[in-house]
């Protein structure tokens, strides 16, 4: 597996979690403790993860793919903390007040308390008759008068509007079309050179990651070479510990002083 198999298990083991959901939900991923004292940047003590997936393989491969999926799905069961608490760590939204239209503010308020909608008083379109008891009441029938001249004023003005609508309302939609299609053109450049610069440094990612893959494939069979031959130096330490346990079980058999004689040096012949 080599370096891409430690940055797998690296990726899988940097989440840390404490306790458990009684009823097996998937949970959320536990933050760091720094990253819960100063939401939304990155601890101090945050793992690195060294994947270059341009040159790495073994991220393709079924089982190291099954193994992290294992290790991160465990890890989310094991978090106590909720998807309902993604968003505990943000700010506080700000309370809108509406403080120069009580108008939305009544509606905000009606909308957040969840009661219905107002139903639409269409009275004041409905012409006012004076009632037969009280037609000889001339201030009644001046009142009936002066509202029932209000509203044919009203449908006066309604039709005026909308035959302005029928003369102009075309030119003024695709008046307003056209902003739309010039705010959509510079959302559309600006989502294209994102999108460009994006790319661009995936390209650079990829050139310098397949650059230096040569020499990490140089370094790893060095690194491979240097921890055989330490294996097969520690096994020739063994072995010459073994021989030196051997000679001294020997030496004390037949009685002699390994001690006595390295002081004194060998004796000559």
């Amino acid at each position: 597996m080599g370096r891409s198999s430690a940055a797998s298990a690296s990726a899988a083991a940097a989440v840390a979690a404490d306790g458990a959901d009684a009823n097996g939900d998937v949970l959320m991923l536990e933050a760091p403790p720094d990253a819960l004292a100063r939401p939304w940047t990155t601890p101090s003590n945050a793992e690195t993860i060294d994947a270059l997936p341009y040159i790495d393989e073994d991220y393709g491969h079924p089982a190291v793919k099954g193994e992290v999926d294992r290790l991160v799905e465990e890890e989310m069961r094991r978090s106590s903390k909720k998807p309902s608490d993604f968003l505990k760590e943000l700010p506080p939204v700000p309370k809108l007040k509406f403080q120069n239209n009580p108008m939305l503010a009544r509606e905000y308020e009606r909308v957040m308390a969840g009661r219905p909608p107002a139903p639409f008083d269409s009275s004041r379109y409905n012409i006012d008759m004076v009632p037969p008891h009280r037609r000889d009441d001339q201030n009644l029938w001046k009142q009936a008068l002066q509202r029932n001249q209000r509203l044919l004023q009203y449908e006066v003005i309604r039709l005026e509007n909308l035959d302005l609508m029928s003369k102009h309302g075309a030119d003024v939609w695709i008046k307003h079309n056209r902003q739309l299609e010039g705010f959509l053109a510079r959302l559309q450049k600006l989502a294209s050179e994102q999108n460009e610069q994006i790319e661009t440094v995936n390209r650079e990612r990829k050139y310098h990651q397949q650059n230096t893959a040569y020499e990490l494939s140089a370094l790893s069979t060095q690194w491979r070479e240097l921890c055989q031959k330490n294996i097969e130096i520690q096994a020739a330490c063994v072995n010459i510990e073994n021989e030196l346990e051997e000679l001294k079980r020997e030496a004390a058999e037949r009685g002699w002083k390994l001690e006595t004689t390295m002081e004194n040096g060998p004796s000559l012949p």
